[in-house]
């Protein structure tokens, strides 16, 4: 037939072509030979194929067969020896660091690369160096646990890397750097932290010895004494809570099953405190139901912190939580607190405060009124009466100095100073005030400024004063034509807050302790 005869010429033609097209491009011209073939023009061009590019493979060699011929546009950026970028955020190749994440208390985060065995003490020296604070002690780094409402300051021998590791993966612990005075403050006054009410009889073995003489002898040796006293309890996987009464001892926590009774068959063994670390409950109300705002807890020390294991206790007051808290420290870590306290004062600034507190401490009454030079003043109602007459000298000197003429523009400008200060907080509530007074430790003399919500144009002074935060409004007056600032109606009057500050840093005044600790929140 004419068909086959066509489709035979065909295939004898694709085979013709095919030898070449296989030298070319092997196996792939099969495909093409099926295909009829177009009928050949006379003019047309010929036809030219691409051809095979034998690449040659120099990463044997280690040479890159690019870098020759394409110029690098960027060599500051691609060179990882120049690198800021490498250099700044990664550690050298060869050294044993670890990245961790601090927070402030801001909520501003900063990443620093620290050793394996960095302590506490450490880290916070280099936050300090970082965040380039005006001092250097009482800086403290917190553990907490948002969910939970948990914080815990870290001892300064603590391993912060070896913290981080109890952490659960996908949790939001944090670490946080801010301030704490009260870290070591039992050990300058232990009345203040432990009553005698709450001072097991145990404790009275050695007679003749008042309390105080008692808890500073246990305190130097590393050691401290038997706490007892009635404590709210929450009920696992319930919400009501209990009232139980509770023994820390230097063998472990326990509680009684019968009232407040001592006898060892009443007694039930709760924890080992070795294995446990004590946290400050925040807003336990809120979270657990708690009959007050005094609540800590105790948590296990190496477990991720889950609900179930919390044993969480709330107090009647601030002076009873702090309290139970140190003695769980001084408990769990005896020698090694008195050792970290006498590191931390070592450092100049530590010395230098402890010379200013002993100086303010020797400072007596004097009068100068007489041609024989000056005398003691030993009696207290003429020593205030002398503290009141040169509150109005001074008084005196300020006015008239604030009205010449070459410091009247001065004095105006100046009624902001105070927002450049460490102390003032602007538009913080009443609330948040407590927190962050109570975070920083809840010494006396702890203070900040903060403007008032209720009062417009007043600002407020925020005041720790035995473990209680108190509020004093300060009201801006004018007195012949001049803005003053006042905390005692008008009796006592300063050009600007920070004049209210320097004076009430030296004086009392109205207040029931001179200002010492500015509260300070740091940026990182």
């Amino acid at each position: 037939m004419e068909v086959e005869d066509s489709w035979k010429e065909a295939l004898d033609s694709s085979e013709e072509t095919s030898g070449d097209a296989e030298a070319l491009l092997g196996s792939s011209a099969q495909n093409l030979s099926l295909q009829p073939p177009s009928p050949p023009e006379a003019d047309a061009p010929p036809i030219r194929r691409s051809q095979p590019i034998v690449i040659t493979v120099n990463r044997a060699k280690g040479v890159d067969s690019l870098s020759s011929s394409v110029p690098n546009p960027f060599p500051e950026l691609c060179s990882p020896s120049k690198s800021p970028v490498l250099v700044g955020s990664f550690p050298p190749p060869t050294s044993n660091k670890h990245l961790i994440k601090v927070y402030g208390e801001d909520s501003h985060s900063r990443s620093v690369w620290v050793s394996r065995g960095s302590t506490t003490r450490e880290v916070c020296h280099m936050l300090v160096q970082t965040a380039h604070c005006s001092d250097q002690e009482n800086w403290a780094l917190l553990e907490v646990h948002p969910t939970l409402g948990l914080e815990r300051c870290l001892e300064d021998h603590e391993v912060v890397l070896e913290v981080q590791a109890t952490w659960a993966l996908k949790s939001d612990t944090r670490f946080v750097f801010c301030k704490n005075y009260a870290k070591y403050e039992f050990f300058r006054k232990p009345m203040a932290f432990f009553p005698e009410s709450m001072i097991s009889d145990s404790a009275d073995d050695n007679k003749g010895m008042t309390s105080s003489d008692l808890i500073q002898n246990l305190l130097v040796s590393g050691t401290c004494p038997e706490i007892q006293g009635f404590l709210q309890v929450k009920e696992p996987s319930r919400k009501s809570w209990k009232k139980v009464y509770f023994f820390l001892r230097r063998s472990g926590l326990y509680c009684s099953n019968k009232g407040s009774s001592k006898e060892p068959r009443h007694l039930q063994y709760v924890a080992d405190l070795d294995d446990l670390n004590v946290f400050t409950v925040v807003n336990g109300r809120k979270l657990y139901g708690a009959p007050s705002d005094f609540t800590f807890s105790i948590k296990p020390t190496k477990n991720p912190p889950r609900l179930q294991d919390l044993k969480i206790l709330s107090g009647d007051s601030e002076q009873t939580r702090t309290c139970w808290t140190s003695a769980f420290r001084l408990f769990k870590y005896g020698k090694q607190l008195q050792s970290n306290y006498q590191l931390s004062k070592t450092s100049p600034e530590a010395a230098k405060d402890v010379k200013q507190a002993m100086s303010e401490a020797s400072l007596v009454a004097m009068d100068f009124s007489g041609k024989t030079g000056g005398r003691v003043i030993q009696n207290p109602v003429e020593a205030q009466s002398a503290e009141r007459e040169e509150g109005q000298a001074w008084r005196r000197r300020e006015a008239l100095r604030s009205s010449l003429p070459n410091l009247n523009t001065a004095a105006k400008s100046s009624t902001a100073v105070h927002k450049s200060q460490p102390w003032f907080h602007g538009r913080v509530s009443r609330k948040e005030t407590q927190r962050l007074i109570e975070k920083q430790g809840l010494v006396d003399g702890m203070f900040l400024i903060r403007e008032s919500q209720q009062h417009a144009k007043c600002f407020v002074l925020s005041l720790c004063y035995k473990l209680k935060t108190k509020h004093y409004l300060v009201i801006p007056c004018e007195d012949d034509g001049r803005r003053y600032f006042t905390m005692d109606d008008g009796v006592t009057l300063f050009i600007d807050l920070l004049q209210l500050v320097e004076f009430h840093q030296i004086n009392k005044g109205i207040l029931p302790v001179c200002l010492k600790h500015p509260c300070v929140c740091v940026a990182l």
